[in-house]
């Protein structure tokens, strides 16, 4: 964390950077079957921000984007390919990937979309079959 109560982070090669400030919303892991494919791992570590805590401090101008749902716009670096934080303006949250935060002390709270799991997680932590009824869903866990 620097001074001012805020983290960076950037992308494989560094021509973005992101700084996000203060606390995130939520912070977990989806297993839909998107952020897998998107990310290419069985799994993504996301952390939820309010779209006013995430700024774009360096290459903006490198920063693109794709928008497959009406819940979601992915964005990337376009020199290096590296992924950096998916929108959802529905929600108003941006997820700024986990893994281009280091110095963000990861604390996950729960799991969503556990009914697309490839990766069983035991860790005592909730399981949402989709997402919380606050974010729309059914709010129905799933069993470890």
């Amino acid at each position: 964390m620097t001074a001012n109560g805020s983290y960076t982070g950037k992308c494989f090669c560094g021509a973005v950077e992101i700084e996000v400030s203060g606390d995130p919303t939520a912070m977990g892991f989806c297993h839909c079957s998107s952020c897998r494919t998107w990310s290419a791992g069985p799994v993504n570590a996301f952390t939820l921000w309010p779209p006013e805590k995430v700024r774009i401090v360096k290459g903006a101008d490198n920063l693109l984007g794709y928008q497959k749902t009406a819940t979601s716009v992915r964005r990337w670096c376009k020199v290096c390919g590296g992924h950096l934080m998916t929108e959802h303006p529905l929600w108003s949250v941006t997820d700024v990937y986990a893994a281009i935060i280091p110095t963000l002390p990861f604390e996950p709270a729960l799991h969503v979309n556990y009914q697309e799991t490839v990766l069983p997680m035991k860790d005592g932590l909730p399981k949402y079959r989709d997402v919380p009824t606050a974010l729309g869903g059914t709010g129905e866990l799933i069993a470890e």
